[in-house]
């Protein structure tokens, strides 16, 4: 079990640089921003295009396999399943087969509407797939998928320093009303940096317990239990001793407040690539009030 490379949380691509890398961390908010917020109050199809933008962005930009597979076999396992399990659950709606206005003598019948597409009956099991099923699971396993991809594909191209620097600029409007945005802004950078390093205390206890060989069935659920109970704490204390040596090194090196010591990380500066982007970020919005709404 390799925790660091099977989770991309948090990690930073360096190799190769790709356009993706070279955009403004700015920008590539507003990108993520829009993938989460788009599939609300969308269409079925809207929301499968943006599983499938993804998956173009992706490949467009020559993100190494290795980066994405792990990852992206979890998230397609666990997405699919929702989806199965989504039709197949019930919708909350009782709706009845009628015509859509009743028929003349000497007319043809119009066709009834048919929202129950399929329906299993045995007696004892009882499956029925119905258009709203449908759009429910495509909306939770698309929604899954988004918000997931789009997060992981924003952290490996964008650095920690980036990130900060980025939202520290979108924020410092913010400033007159007294939000303390440097702040907020170190303390996510200090953040994603400390991920990994939860990542490796867990891989590295986890690999300590197996290693001692230790026979569960004999322990019971009630003794594993208290095994594990004993690994959670000390994963809490080394993490609190780690937190603390960083707060050290910090205070040795006279950093006390992100506004007397402030660092520039990142030089933010939006280039051509960059209003390509938000052009055709505005152009992805003009699509989805257009063509991209939620047929009712």
């Amino acid at each position: 079990m390799d925790l660091l490379r099977s989770l991309p949380i948090g990690l930073y691509l360096e190799q190769p640089i790709t356009w993706l890398h070279r955009l403004d961390p700015r920008v590539k908010l507003g990108w993520l921003l829009s993938f989460l917020l788009a599939p609300i109050l969308a269409s079925a199809m809207w929301k499968l295009s943006l599983v499938g933008i993804l998956v173009i962005i992706s490949i467009l930009a020559g993100i190494p396999w290795r980066a994405l597979k792990q990852q992206m076999g979890w998230l397609l396992l666990f997405g699919g399943a929702i989806f199965i399990v989504g039709i197949f659950a019930p919708d909350s709606i009782n709706v009845t087969h009628q015509l859509r206005s009743p028929p003349d003598a000497g007319m043809e019948i119009a066709q009834p509407y048919q929202y129950v597409l399929f329906k299993l009956d045995t007696g004892a099991l009882q499956f029925k797939i119905t258009r709203k099923s449908i759009d429910n699971a495509i909306y939770a396993s698309s929604l899954i998928f988004t918000s997931v991809y789009s997060t992981t594909v924003y952290l490996l191209t964008t650095s920690p320093e980036e990130v900060a620097t980025g939202l520290d600029d979108l924020m410092a409007p913010l400033r007159r009303y007294n939000v303390p945005v440097t702040e907020i802004a170190l303390t996510l950078t200090l953040s994603l940096r400390f991920i990994p390093l939860v990542l490796e205390e867990i891989q590295n206890l986890v690999r300590s317990v197996y290693t001692r060989g230790i026979d569960w069935q004999k322990l019971g659920l009630k003794n594993s239990a208290k095994v594990w109970l004993t690994v959670s704490e000390k994963l809490l204390e080394n993490l609190l001793n780690r937190a603390e040596q960083i707060a050290i090194a910090m205070q040795v090196r006279g950093f006390t407040t992100p506004n007397t010591h402030k660092v520039d990380w990142h030089q933010l500066k939006l280039r051509k690539l960059d209003f390509l982007a938000m052009a055709v970020l505005a152009i992805f919005w003009t699509a989805r009030f257009i063509v991209g709404g939620q047929i009712i």
